[in-house]
């Protein structure tokens, strides 16, 4: 494999996703690469929707080009494909293909009524994520703990949710339940306002509790990973849940704050993890915090 190609990859997750890539690149090659064409992958997805204007393909065209991935040409990401499917024989190719459709799913969808449609959502975008690492991060398919990849997935998304009301908003896009609101009495005009107040923090508090659930079942089973995998997921998982603090030093203003995780916390968190870890203490200090 060319080694420029997946050096790519590796360069569009530094830059999109720093505790990802903070979390991951301490992994053993291939593994570690593998994760970076998968991220490269579906930031492409993720961006040929939100941010068209600055993506290469269209969602349809990807999903076109993914049909014909052996001919695909015109882009680095295909070769880095090929790569990936041929050295984990055990990746499918449906998750790839649901990802699309949950980034399709924003083409038409800008407004959600339950929990139920959100949780879906959740999956369709993020939960297929954590179905597409499994056969990278372990040495078998990953059918035993899919349930566990998949939990964590959706947890993160919520996570992202929670973190990017106002930036959805911006897109007229309102992910949280219209049901949730209505529960505490928050109307779409206080939304639309970018109200916060006691009714907006309960909802927080709602959506905070869904994500942490599933943080718990996809932290389970880790034993049944190999070391530096389990360090991996631990990692990112600790990463992403700290979001939900920084959301609670801004005081819930996710209309107008951004809730960031510091890399001096980030180094905290490696450093209370890494003691857990022991026999990776030196492969470790690859993640710390540059």
């Amino acid at each position: 494999m060319n080694e420029a190609i997946l050096n790519k990859c590796e360069e569009l997750m530094q830059k999109g996703s720093s505790s990802f890539y903070q979390a991951f690149r301490g992994l053993p090659s291939p593994r570690r690469e593998a994760v970076y064409v998968i991220y490269a992958f579906c930031r492409m997805i993720d961006d040929s929707v939100d941010e068209p204007e600055q993506s290469p393909y269209t969602i349809h065209e990807i999903r076109h080009l993914f049909n014909l991935l052996e001919e695909a040409e015109g882009h680095f990401i295909w070769p880095a494909l090929r790569w990936l499917f041929a050295s984990f024989p055990h990746l499918d190719k449906g998750p790839f293909f649901r990802q699309m459709d949950g980034q399709l799913t924003d083409l038409k969808v800008t407004h959600y009524t339950s929990m139920e449609e959100l949780e879906q959502y959740c999956y369709l975008v993020a939960g297929t994520v954590g179905e597409m690492l499994l056969p990278v991060l372990r040495d078998d398919n990953g059918a035993d703990v899919a349930m566990n990849g998949i939990a964590l997935g959706k947890g993160m998304q919520i996570v992202n949710i929670i973190r990017d009301v106002g930036e959805d908003r911006a897109r007229l896009r309102r992910y949280v339940p219209l049901e949730l609101m209505e529960k505490h009495g928050y109307s779409e005009q206080d939304w639309a306002n970018g109200v916060v107040d006691e009714r907006f923090k309960a909802i927080i508090h709602e959506l905070k509790a869904a994500a942490l659930g599933w943080f718990r079942i996809g932290m389970d089973r880790l034993d049944t990973y190999p070391t530096e995998s389990a360090f991996a997921i631990e990692l990112a998982a600790a990463f992403y849940s700290t979001i939900l603090h920084a959301v609670e030093r801004n005081d819930y203003d996710v209309y107008t704050k951004r809730a960031f995780v510091s890399d001096e916390l980030k180094l905290e968190m490696l450093g209370a993890i890494v003691k857990r870890y022991p026999m990776l203490a030196y492969h470790a200090s690859r993640t710390a915090v540059s």
